[in-house]
């Protein structure tokens, strides 16, 4: 304030000089005129300054006045809101210490309660000692009588009431086991009929005739002698080159690609096609088109390797295992197309693993691949379930995939549902009627072969040929076959399968021998 005020006197002070330079000047100036009127201009002048001096003091005051009056304000103010918060603060701790207070009560109030239920604890604790103490000595005198009485120690006694509990808990247990086993197979029998059923009605495939030959037509009986060409020099460079046999009949509409390796009869018919349409027949063009039939029919399969993975909606399949299931398109067997038949069994067995709770991609990736093994296995020597195991754990597939290859015939051990869910759909697939029409009578022969053998051996009741005649399953008698004996009853019958009887793959025989104890209570 007192600065203000300082600076309000300057200002005055400096008007004052400024008006008396002013009127010095003006004097100068007017010398000449009367020094009287510049004199009381001078006073004019100087009386103005002072006024105007006067007003800037007094308008400095005003505001210097205005501004302590506010700054007064501002302090009571904060100092009104630092008294509420202590006030504030002080009721919170009031309370706290309050709340501190019950709660050391509760605690002490339950502390003597706990003393008293230890006290408690302990005198019950003494009376149930003399309790028992008195309980074990009436049990000593009643164990003496009753030892006295029957004439049987404590330990023989105990011997024998075990014995006969056991015995009477293994009849209970007998009967019990038998109506929970009956009511499991009834059950399970129920549940898997009605799977498979859901699952047949699902899904319809179709089925490609028996493709072990490719008939070729021909619009002109007389291409023949150009096919077979100067002293055979065509038809043994066709044949040489495709690897595949060229047959010409008498028929002279027709003539026979015969060949084992199916993908390369597809790529002999379409070179032959090609020759017919481009009427030059020599060796230099049949090789030429071989190479671009070979390139169009890999191009093929591949398309269909990865159409049928783009349809089942499985990821994450090697690009080398695509094309294998791009070869099964031109593979039969027993008449079916295998690529439609390992689709089948896809969709059956993802239809299943649904129905069952199970992983349904997993149960589509093992079904699609458990036939893999045939792409390749007129190249190599084993067995097409070997062969696609290997080729399955060579680029990567998982372990319930390559377990379902491996056991979908019996193989091997299961490790997964999902393995029997892929054998059950095979052979669904395989046996259902209409997916091997041209075999059906040899099939047909086949099952009644196997019944034959099996009911023409000693101690054999009946016999039912299974799973599209996989499976031979044999009900003995059981009084004139033990459980030893069944076991060769097996062999010798596997061994007469063999011998006898032509057949696929493997048969799997099963002997059953059952007891059955009956009993009514009147």
């Amino acid at each position: 304030m007192s600065t203000q005020l300082l600076l309000c006197v300057l200002a005055a002070a400096f008007v004052g000089a400024g008006a008396f330079v002013l009127a010095w000047q003006i004097q100068t100036r007017l010398s000449r005129g009367s020094a009287a009127a510049a004199r009381k201009e001078s006073d004019e002048l100087r009386t103005r300054a002072l006024r105007e001096a006067e007003r800037v003091k007094q308008e400095a005051a005003v505001a210097a006045r205005g501004e302590r009056l506010a700054a007064r304000e501002r302090i009571e103010a904060e100092c009104g809101a630092r008294l509420a918060e202590l006030q504030k603060a002080e009721k919170e701790h009031r309370s706290r210490e309050q709340s501190l207070r019950d709660r050391e009560r509760f605690l002490k109030k339950k502390e003597q309660g706990l003393v008293e239920r230890e006290a408690q604890i302990v005198t019950s604790t003494a009376d149930l000692e003399a309790r028992t103490s008195a309980l074990d000595r009436l049990h000593r005198e009643e164990n003496e009588r009753l030892e006295r009485v029957s004439g049987l120690t404590q330990e023989e006694a105990r011997r024998q009431l075990l014995a006969n509990l056991r015995s009477e808990a293994r009849f209970e247990a007998a009967g019990m086991i038998k109506e929970i086993k009956d009511e499991a197979q009834k059950n399970a029998e129920a549940e898997a009929r009605k799977i498979m059923s859901l699952a047949i009605e699902r899904l319809a495939s179709e089925f490609s005739a028996e493709r072990n030959v490719t008939i070729f037509p021909l619009a002109n009986p007389n291409v023949k002698g150009r096919i077979i060409g100067h002293e055979g020099k065509n038809i043994k460079a066709f044949e040489k080159i495709t690897g595949i046999q060229l047959i010409v009949d008498d028929n002279p509409e027709v003539v026979t690609l015969s060949g084992f390796n199916p993908v390369k009869r597809e790529i002999a018919r379409r070179t032959l096609e090609k020759l017919l349409k481009d009427g030059n027949i020599s060796p230099g063009r049949i090789e030429e088109l071989t190479a671009k039939s070979t390139r169009a029919v890999e191009e093929t399969m591949l398309l269909a390797g990865q159409e049928t993975i783009k349809e089942l909606g499985i990821k994450g399949v090697h690009p080398e295992i695509v094309k294998l299931l791009g070869r099964l398109k031109y593979r039969t067997s027993y008449s079916q197309n295998v690529l439609e038949h390992v689709k089948e069994v896809a969709y059956l067995t993802g239809i299943m693993a649904a129905e069952l709770g199970l992983d349904q991609k997993m149960a589509r990736r093992a079904g699609l691949l458990h036939d893999i093994g045939k792409a390749i296995d007129y190249e190599r020597e084993g067995t097409h379930p070997a062969i696609g195991v290997e080729v399955a754990t060579k680029y990567g597939e998982p372990d319930i995939v390559i377990n379902a290859i491996a056991s979908h015939h019996d193989d091997c051990e299961v490790i997964s549902p999902i393995s029997v869910l892929v054998a059950a759909a095979d052979a669904l697939s395989g046996a259902r009627p209409g997916a091997r029409r041209k075999t059906l009578q040899d099939y047909v022969k086949r099952v009644e072969k196997l019944e034959e053998l099996a009911n023409s051996m000693d101690g054999v009741e009946q016999s039912y040929a299974i799973q599209a005649g996989r499976e031979l399953r044999v009900i003995c008698h059981h009084k004139k076959i033990d459980d030893a004996h069944a076991s060769l009853l097996a062999s010798d019958l596997a061994k007469r399968i063999q011998s006898e009887v032509d057949y696929p793959g493997r048969i799997k025989v099963t002997v059953i021998r059952e007891t059955r104890a009956v009993q009514y209570a009147r």
